[in-house]
């Protein structure tokens, strides 16, 4: 869906939620495949059954991946991702969990050099099943002003 919004008109405490996604053995699989991490914590099953955790553990980098995409439900023309910031693990997920991504419009402010754009800061708020929160970060956009559009 296309929502056209500039700098403007972003408001400090919106919200949005997305729909939940299950982690799955396949997402596991695809995802150290992609990245080269078959790190045991992640693949080794009998492995991690001898550890403290007991089981084995999402690769952070895949929950990071999948939480954003959950939100990738609108496309606004004026703005653009402008980078992560404060990316933390919070907790571990195991296959089987369900995450869910909530954000929340936590600031606006002047871009340092590029008069035409503001930056908004959304907090990223990766939840599992239990509405314990797993991942959290904060997602820098670039906005075009109205004004100077």
């Amino acid at each position: 869906m296309i929502v056209e919004q500039y700098f403007e008109q972003y408001e400090i405490g919106a919200t949005r939620t997305s729909f939940g996604r299950t982690i799955t053995e396949t997402d596991f699989v695809v995802h150290a495949g992609h990245t080269g991490d078959f790190f045991p914590h992640h693949m080794d099953a009998e492995w991690c059954s001898t550890q403290e955790i007991g089981q084995r553990i999402a690769h952070g980098t895949m929950i990071f991946a999948i939480g954003i995409g959950l939100t990738a439900t609108v496309i606004n023309p004026h703005a653009m991702s402008y980078g992560y910031d404060r990316l933390r693990f919070i907790r571990p997920v195991h296959i089987g969990d369900t995450i869910t991504t909530i954000t929340r419009i936590a600031d606006k402010r002047d871009h340092p050099k590029r008069t035409s754009h503001g930056v908004v800061t959304e907090a990223v708020d990766i939840r599992n099943q239990r509405g314990e929160t797993v991942l959290a970060c904060e997602h820098l956009y670039l906005v075009a002003r109205r004004d100077l559009a």
